[in-house]
C-alpha cells in the first residue's frame, strides 16, 4: 500500500489521521505474499541507512514517505505464506490491536498503584491462563494478594525467562545467593540434551555467575537417552543444580518423554531443579488432542512459554510459569523507586526496571479466541505438518531426519545417485547449505537451516545441515507446500549441474 500525497502531506491532516493511516500501511505489509519487496547487499542497506544525524528537523510525514519508501520494502515479513522456516508471524488481529493499546496507554507495569491500576491484574490473569494451560494448580482469586502468588512472570523472550529459571535453580541450590554470590560454580552444573540445547541455558548461567556448568546427555531420536540420562545424574549427583527438558527443542521441535525424564530426575537426583523449555510445545496445551504430547509437564518446577512464537503476537513476549505460586520470592528486587506494594511486579521481574504492558496482546488474543479457538488452531497446524510430510515422502529426492511431533519438519535434499547405503555426507551437506544460499538470496522463499545430529537416517552421529518447513503461518496452504518443495529441488539439480556428479554417480 502506498500512502495517498494528502495523508502524508495535507497541512489538514492531523497526528491522528496519520496514525490511522499508518495501520492501513502496516496491514498491507502482513497481507503481502511476497516475504521481500526489495532485497539488497548488508553494505548497500548500510549506506542507506546509516548517516549522520541531521541538523535540521524533518517532517513526520516525510519521514513516514522515507521509512514507506526506503525501509519498509526491506523488511521482511514472517506473515507472508511463503516464509516457512518460523513461526513468528505476529498478525493476529486482537494482538495487534492489544499492542496498539499498551503501546498507547504507556503502563509501567515496575509499580501498580499509580503506574499501572488495571493492567497488572490483565497480567495475572495471563499467568493464571498459562498455568492452566500447563497444569498448574493456582490459588483461589480471594488468595491472590500479592504478585507473588501470581505464580509466573511475563518477560521480553524465551532466553530471559530461562535465565530467571536457571537463577531460580541456583537459589534452589544454594539459598541466599542473591546476597553473598556463587562460592561454588563446581556445584551448578545444568544437564543438557547434546546438540539440541538451546543457546540460552549455556549463556544465562554465565551471565548469573555460575560459568559454563553444563552436563550434555547423549540423545536418541532427539530425545535424552535416558540410559545416559542416569548414568550423567550418578555420576554428577553433588555438582548438578538442574535439568533442563525441551518440550519441543528450537531444531526439530520433538517434545521429550517428559514423565519419564521427571522420574528419573526425582529418583537420582531429587534436589535439582526440573525445568520444561515448552517455547515451542507449549501450542500442545491448546488442545485435548495434542495435550498428550507434554504429559507430564506439570510435575516440572518450572516452565518457559513463548507466544511470540505460537501465538501469532507481535514480538516480544515470554513467560516463567512456577509450579511453586511464590518460588520467585527467592530472587526479588528491593528499592525505594520500586514501591513495596503487594502488586508491584517490579519486584519480581529480574533485569528489567520499568515494565511493558505486553500482557494486554496476550490477554485480547487469548479472549478471543477461546479455548475453543486456540485448540482449532493448533490443530490446523498439525494438518499443515501432516500434508507437508506426505508432499515430502512422495518425492524420491527428499528424506525426512524424523516424525514432526509439533510444527517443524528438517529434511534434506538428495543429489541424484545418492547411495543411501554409503552417502557422501560433505556432498549432501554442501547441497543443501547452497540450497539454503540460493533462498535467501532470492528472497522469494524462506525455510530455515541448523546443523544437528543424524539420528541415526544417513550416519548415526554425524553433523547433518538440513533444511525446516514449519506450519505455524495460518496462510500455508497446499500451493506453498509444494511450491517450496519444487523450488528446493529446481535449485538442488541446478546446483548439482553447476558442482559437478556425486561420488556415487562416478562410480
Amino acid at each position: 500500500m502506498t500512502l495517498a500525497p494528502e495523508v502524508l502531506h495535507s497541512a489538514e491532516a492531523t497526528t491522528a489521521e496519520l496514525l490511522k493511516s499508518l495501520i492501513d500501511l502496516g496491514m498491507a505489509f502482513k497481507d503481502q505474499e511476497q516475504i521481500y519487496a526489495r532485497r539488497l547487499a548488508p553494505t548497500a542497506i548500510r549506506d542507506l541507512v546509516v548517516t549522520d544525524l541531521p541538523d535540521a528537523a524533518t517532517s513526520l510525514a516525510d519521514l513516514v514517505a522515507e521509512f514507506q519508501h526506503d525501509l519498509l520494502p526491506l523488511c521482511k515479513n514472517e506473515a507472508s505464506p511463503q516464509f516457512l522456516g518460523f513461526g513468528d508471524t505476529g498478525d493476529d488481529p486482537a494482538a495487534l490491536a492489544g499492542s496498539l493499546l499498551a503501546m498507547f496507554t504507556q503502563q509501567n507495569l515496575i509499580n501498580q498503584s499509580f503506574d499501572s491500576p488495571s493492567a497488572t491484574f490483565v497480567e495475572i490473569a495471563v499467568l493464571r491462563w498459562f498455568r492452566d494451560l500447563i497444569g498448574y494448580a493456582s490459588p483461589p482469586l480471594p488468595e491472590v494478594s500479592t504478585v507473588w502468588t501470581a505464580g509466573g512472570v511475563v518477560t521480553t523472550g524465551g532466553t530471559m525467562s530461562n535465565t530467571i529459571a536457571m537463577m531460580l535453580a541456583r537459589e534452589h541450590r544454594f539459598p541466599g545467593t542473591m546476597q553473598s554470590g556463587v562460592t561454588d560454580p563446581g556445584r551448578c552444573a545444568v544437564v543438557v540434551p547434546r546438540g539440541i540445547g538451546h543457546y540460552s541455558i549455556r549463556s544465562s548461567l554465565a551471565w548469573i555467575g555460575c560459568g559454563n556448568a553444563v552436563i550434555e546427555v547423549d540423545t536418541d531420536g532427539f530425545r535424552y537417552d535416558l540410559a545416559g540420562l542416569r548414568h550423567a545424574l550418578a555420576e554428577h549427583r553433588d555438582e548438578i543444580m538442574a535439568v533442563v527438558a525441551y518440550a519441543g527443542d528450537s531444531r526439530t521441535q520433538t517434545v521429550e518423554n517428559l514423565r519419564a525424564v521427571h522420574d528419573i530426575v526425582r529418583s537420582k537426583a531429587p534436589a535439582a531443579w526440573l525445568h520444561a523449555d515448552a517455547c515451542w510445545g507449549f501450542m500442545a496445551t491448546f488442545s485435548p488432542t495434542t495435550r498428550r504430547l507434554v504429559d507430564g509437564i506439570d510435575l516440572y518446577d518450572s516452565v518457559t512459554v513463548d507466544p511470540h512464537k505460537v501465538m501469532a503476537v507481535p514480538y516480544a513476549v515470554s513467560a516463567l510459569v512456577t509450579r511453586d505460586v511464590e518460588a520467585l520470592r527467592a530472587i526479588s528486587s528491593h528499592s525505594d523507586l520500586i514501591m513495596q506494594e503487594d502488586f508491584a511486579f517490579g519486584q519480581v521481574t529480574p533485569f528489567v526496571g520499568s515494565k511493558p504492558w505486553s500482557s494486554l496482546k496476550l490477554w485480547m488474543t487469548m479472549r478471543a479466541h477461546g479455548r475453543h479457538g486456540l485448540a482449532a488452531l493448533v490443530e490446523r497446524r498439525f494438518a499443515t505438518m501432516r500434508d507437508f510430510v506426505m508432499a515430502v515422502d512422495s518425492r524420491p529426492r527428499f528424506l525426512r531426519l524424523h516424525n514432526p511431533d509439533l510444527t517443524a519438519c528438517a529434511f534434506l535434499w538428495l543429489p541424484p545417485s545418492t547411495d543411501l547405503t554409503a552417502p557422501d555426507l560433505n556432498r549432501i551437506n554442501d547441497v543443501n547449505k547452497r540450497i539454503h544460499g540460493r533462498l535467501l538470496a532470492d528472497g522469494e522463499w524462506y525455510l530455515h537451516q541448523f546443523s544437528i545430529p543424524d539420528p541415526g537416517v544417513l550416519s548415526l552421529g554425524e553433523q547433518l545441515h538440513p533444511l525446516r518447513f514449519m506450519s505455524v503461518n495460518h496462510r500455508i496452504t497446499t500451493a506453498q507446500v509444494q511450491g517450496v518443495l519444487d523450488e528446493v529441488d529446481c535449485l538442488g539439480l541446478q546446483i548439482t549441474r553447476e558442482t559437478g556428479p556425486t561420488k556415487e554417480s562416478r562410480r
